[in-house]
């Protein structure tokens, strides 16, 4: 199979052409074998080829494969659209709008809150990722490679440092940030939102202070700024609830939404309060192939199989095993290589650091590379790419997880 009609400029984390997949197994051309730590980047919690959503896609292909719903709604998009205001947990009454895809998202929220506050200037964080497309690249708190020779960006946009326990900044470092940027950057009244992930993706799966969070919340409220937290990749359970905002104790006003909303199927989603959604006029969202049928019975689908009792379960489940491991290759020195585990619930992070602290990106590639050889797929992170993510089906098989974790060990300790 030629690859040369792809451009150059995607980038290919594993030199490997895949089949086909069930759960948290996935198969090459050459029929070998590997377990996914990867997940679509996010994408998979309920795993590959779930039969639930298989069936939904199956029957919803004899019905209805497409209508733009500004031309004329369908009952899929409205029977979601309920579901959904349904599964997030807040007070206020929920209204929105699917996309796409989660950059999409992001991109209609930021329409949205201009329409709402009147305002432009956008504050986002260091190390944040939001998405490829033009004005999402100006969110990211990342230059390398997504910035790069694009030229000058839609803004205005803002960044503040992103506290955290895993990465050492403190909440009053952030706070101290934000007034310095309020008295020499730029006025307040002229900010209309925040946007933050609660917890970094890219960056390495950091979970946000919880005090900062309340304490952002609270600026928010009195300045008159609208809060977006972009949940896309830790949303859905992959922190062992509906959302991770829940663990901060918050609510936002805005939510994006993506990736493993309708396991697997193209789909995004904006959602939030009512008030800000209906400012803009008529036709001023929406999107030809949004809300595809197909895709929001995909998302029905997941949407029935992640309840509470589930999701507890199985981030619990994945949890445990994954920081039992690590505890115990730590314990057992397995690598001079192994730094910190980051995230919480099953969204968890292995760092790789030298001695001193800084970031053992060599490493990693290395571990990649002996990984996929020993048929484990793993996907890199961080701003140095020193921090393992893993992404594994939340539904893996005790026994698979366990492989793999196997793998993963063999493969640290092989490390030079």
């Amino acid at each position: 199979m030629s690859s040369e009609t792809i451009s150059q400029s995607i980038s290919v984390v594993h030199p490997v052409s895949l089949s086909h997949g069930k759960n948290a197994e996935v198969w090459d051309t050459d029929g070998k074998r590997y377990i996914d730590f990867v997940g679509g980047i996010g994408v998979l919690n309920l795993g590959h080829c779930h039969p639930r959503i298989v069936e939904a896609i199956r029957e919803q292909a004899t019905r209805l494969t497409h209508y733009a719903f500004n031309a004329a709604p369908h009952a899929p998009y409205i029977e979601l659209m309920e579901r959904l205001a349904a599964f997030v947990p807040v007070d206020y009454p929920v209204s929105g709008m699917l996309t796409n895809s989660g950059a999409e998202a992001a991109e209609n929220a930021l329409k949205i809150v201009r329409g709402a506050t009147g305002r432009t200037a956008v504050i986002a964080f260091d190390g944040g990722f939001h998405g490829r497309t033009l004005a999402t690249l100006n969110l990211n708190g990342k230059v390398a490679p997504y910035k790069q020779k694009v030229g000058v960006l839609p803004g205005p946009v803002y960044h503040l440092p992103y506290p955290s326990k895993d990465n050492g900044v403190t909440r009053e470092e952030a706070l101290k940030a934000m007034e310095r940027l309020f008295s020499v950057e730029i006025d307040v009244s002229d900010v209309a939102c925040f946007i933050v992930e609660p917890v970094q993706g890219e960056a390495g799966f950091l979970p946000m202070d919880i005090t900062f969070a309340q304490a952002l919340r609270q600026f928010c409220d009195e300045k008159g700024i609208v809060l977006i937290i972009d949940e896309i990749q830790s949303g859905f359970g992959r922190t062992g609830q509906r959302f991770a905002f829940s663990r901060l104790g918050i609510e936002p006003d805005l939510i994006l939404l993506g990736k493993s909303i309708a396991g697997g199927v193209p789909l995004g989603a904006v959602v939030g309060r009512k008030s800000l959604l209906d400012n803009l006029p008529k036709g001023g969202l929406g999107g030809t192939y949004s809300g595809n049928p197909i895709a929001c019975a995909a998302a029905l689908a997941t949407l029935e199989e992640m309840t509470d009792a589930n999701l507890q379960a199985w981030g619990t489940q994945q949890e445990e095993a994954i920081v039992s491991r690590y505890e115990s290759w730590r314990s057992r020195g397995l690598s001079p290589y192994l730094g910190r585990l980051t995230g919480v619930g099953a969204m968890r992070g292995i760092e790789l650091a030298h001695a001193d602290g800084t970031p053992a990106s060599a490493q990693v590639t290395q571990l990649l590379a002996l990984a996929r050889e020993a048929g484990l797929l793993l996907m890199p992170s961080g701003k140095s790419r020193h921090i393992i993510r893993l992404l594994a089906p939340l539904t893996t098989e005790a026994a698979v997880l366990e492989e793999g974790l196997d793998i993963l060990e063999a493969c640290l300790a092989q490390l030079s």
